[in-house]
């Protein structure tokens, strides 16, 4: 079922400002907004291939969306050199 749109851009929104927090980016909040709900849909894409499912609720799903939000800070830096 999901978290649904609100919790989505909630949770999406604290999960991109402490991505950007612990990778020192200088985002702002849509930009975080984006990046915590983007990098919780490739992460749990990710985990899914490999096997691994987070659970549908707030907490699985913020650590999800900060750690697919840094991994997508990263990669941005990587590519930008």
């Amino acid at each position: 079922m999901g978290l649904g749109f609100f919790a989505s851009i909630i949770v999406g929104g604290l999960a991109g400002w402490i991505a950007s927090k612990i990778m020192k980016a200088d985002t702002g909040l849509l930009t975080n907004i984006i990046l915590g709900i983007v990098g919780a849909v490739v992460l749990n894409f990710l985990l899914g291939r490999a096997g691994i499912y987070a659970q549908d609720a707030w907490l699985p799903q913020f650590v999800v969306g900060t750690a697919g939000a840094s991994l997508l800070i990263w990669v941005y830096r990587q590519l930008k050199g």
